[in-house]
């Protein structure tokens, strides 16, 4: 380390085992070692770091805001990785307003574009419950709950910058929207996790903040009024619907269980097995011939009450903060409840609820001390299968015959995928192993 010091004297270098603690434990409890953290602050420091490791043949660990949940973003055990950090890459910040378009170095937090371009009138569109650094979300293709409306990292991201192994500085893409001049590089880093380069700046689409929301929850009958609830409402509200996302009974228990804060909106307190969050969003003003926003959803969830094919039980209106809250406090609250094992699967709309039937019925008759407390975006496929026993039943074998079992019956038995957006790391490698790859196929 000290040869590294020496041939970085300009980069920010921490080997204090307490500067290092944050750098080398995950947001569920997973740790790692380092032998060192650089903090480079600029593409040049960035280049410098990656050759000067290059040389001493030091392995490193790229890092952004460390909130991956599959741990990716902390070191291995050995010790022996350097962790570069993006966290203080934040040099570059320039809004175009003509192209509604905004250049930014990796390390900035999503918290903080969304505060500078506020003033804007803009925003950028990806919405999570965690506040991850642009690097890591390009690095992992986060999409978050209002994929419906506005798609994944790879529909938002114009440009990119990069570092790769051999330390050269590459620039993919940039401001232009459309250049079909060749194979899209650009497109095979987004989602990669930095497996070709590091990135350090991007070019992303930004867009104008929604100057009208409604949202409701909605209460349908059973889980079968579900699909047919968001085929109506894409039917009948088109590009005004941004959000569709499904609560299970267990995890809206968990978050109001532990996390105070929360305000429970149904009747007398009483959670229904399932509740669907919907949101539908405008980017102008209201016009004075406009039918106001929440009207209009009121009006189609009328619609669909008394003259479609759906059985809505019960729909409750109110700030659309509030039932963010809600579902945003989800995983908090889940975490919370006991030993949690996660799974983040992607399948096609209508397959989300046929797993979930399945294992309402098979992981109970395989595992019957494992509780199911799920949510999910309905309206993209995603679904946050969370699943929770008492610490004391954990152990290592017993997590890996659980893992190993929903992965096999989500990607054999459904067609799923077993990382819909949280990525591969050590939680999913051996997945990775025996799915990820892509195989060839005849056509016939």
């Amino acid at each position: 380390m000290t040869a590294l010091k020496s041939a970085l004297p300009e980069v920010d270098m921490l080997t204090e085992v307490a500067d290092m603690a944050r750098f080398v434990s995950g947001v569920r409890g997973e740790t790692g070692k380092a032998a060192a953290v650089l903090r480079p602050e600029s593409s040049k420091e960035m280049v410098q770091a990656v050759c000067a490791l290059n040389a001493l043949g030091i392995r490193y660990h790229t890092q952004g805001g460390n909130t991956g949940l599959v741990g990716a973003s902390i070191p291995d055990a050995t010790g022996e990785q350097v962790v570069i950090s993006t966290e203080r890459l934040k040099d570059v910040f320039e809004v175009d307003l003509e192209n509604r378009s905004l250049r930014v170095s990796a390390g900035f937090h999503l918290s903080e574009v969304n505060e500078r371009l506020e003033p804007h009138g803009l925003f950028f569109p990806i919405d999570l419950g965690s506040d991850p650094q642009i690097g890591g979300m390009i690095a992992t293709n986060t999409g978050g709950g209002r994929f419906l409306r506005y798609g994944d990292m790879r529909q938002q991201v114009l440009g990119l910058a990069l570092i790769t192994s051999a330390g050269e500085a590459v620039k993919l893409r940039g401001p232009v929207r459309k250049a079909n001049t060749g194979t899209d590089w650009m497109q095979l880093a987004i989602g990669s996790a930095s497996d070709f380069g590091i990135i350090t700046e991007a070019v992303l689409n930004i867009e104008p903040i929604p100057r009208q929301q409604a949202t409701a929850l909605i209460v349908p009958k059973d889980e079968a009024a579900i699909l047919p609830l968001l085929q109506a409402l894409e039917r009948l509200a088109g590009p005004m619907l941004s959000a569709f996302e499904f609560m299970s009974h267990a995890a809206m228990e968990a978050a109001f269980a532990h996390i105070p804060t929360l305000r429970n909106p149904f009747a007398n307190g009483v959670l229904p097995q399932i509740a669907l969050l919907v949101e539908l969003s405008r980017p102008n003003e209201p016009a004075a011939w406009e039918t106001d926003l929440d009207e209009v959803l009121q009006q189609i969830l009328m619609a669909i009450w008394e003259g479609e094919d759906v059985a809505i039980e019960d729909a409750l209106f109110g700030r659309a903060d509030t039932m963010w809250a809600m579902r945003h406090g989800l995983s908090e609250g889940v975490r919370c409840t006991g030993k949690l094992y996660a799974f983040d699967l992607g399948f096609r709309r209508q397959d989300v609820l046929a797993f979930r039937a399945a294992m309402q019925v098979d992981l109970t008759q395989q595992f019957p001390d494992v509780q199911i407390c799920d949510f999910g975006h309905v309206g993209d496929g995603g679904l946050h299968f969370n699943l929770v026993v008492d610490p004391a039943r954990h152990s290592a074998t017993f997590e890996e015959e659980l893992r190993d079992w929903v992965v096999e019956n989500a990607v054999d038995r459904f067609g799923a995928s077993f990382s819909a957006e949280h990525g591969i790391g050590p939680k999913n490698q051996k997945y990775f192993d025996k799915y990820g790859q892509t195989q060839p196929f005849p056509i016939n």
